[in-house]
């Protein structure tokens, strides 16, 4: 974690910077800072994984002799299905602390809930964490952007291929 600021009540761990530094140390919203292949890659082993999770679910819906298609279109939904809610996940985690870093007022709690305030950065602090938000975090909401509207546009081909593949 980053040395605290001078004459700053926020506590450390809600500090945006120390969120940002914790989002990156974190296994799960490190996956949005892999380089392409390992971010890809990373995703087709999480899709995977959870066909294999459906896998059984599907096969008790669908005879595999006599609905294949069916069964394996069931595991290609599930897995994108799966698959956007971690992206949204990933994407609602740095959007908020994108949005700390940009802004010259944070709100912080001291205690507990009901003790809330607001705190304004110096312009020091501000100019250092929006550099960081603009250069390091935008990008990567950027790009998880970019692999929810791909995952949606999957997910609808895959629904209306089923439609087009289930008899009326």
């Amino acid at each position: 974690m980053n040395a605290p600021v001078p004459n700053c009540p926020v506590p450390l761990e809600q500090q945006p910077l120390n969120e940002y530094q914790s989002l990156q140390e974190s296994c799960f919203f490190r996956w949005a800072t892999l380089e392409d292949a390992a971010y890809l890659n990373r995703g087709v082993r999480l899709g995977s994984l959870a066909s294999l999770v459906a896998a059984p679910f599907a096969a008790t819906s669908f005879s595999l002799t006599e609905a294949f298609s069916q069964f394996v279109l069931t595991l290609t939904v599930v897995a994108t299905g799966i698959l956007l809610l971690l992206i949204v996940r990933l994407y609602l985690g740095w959007s908020y602390v994108c949005d700390r870093l940009l802004r010259e007022k944070i709100f912080y709690e001291e205690t507990g809930w009901y003790d809330g305030q607001y705190w304004t950065k110096p312009v020091e602090v501000l100019d250092r964490e929006r550099l960081i938000g603009t250069y390091e975090v935008q990008p990567i909401l950027q790009r998880l952007r970019r692999s929810l509207v791909r995952l949606g546009i999957i997910l609808l081909a895959e629904i209306g291929l089923w439609f087009l593949l289930t008899p009326h």
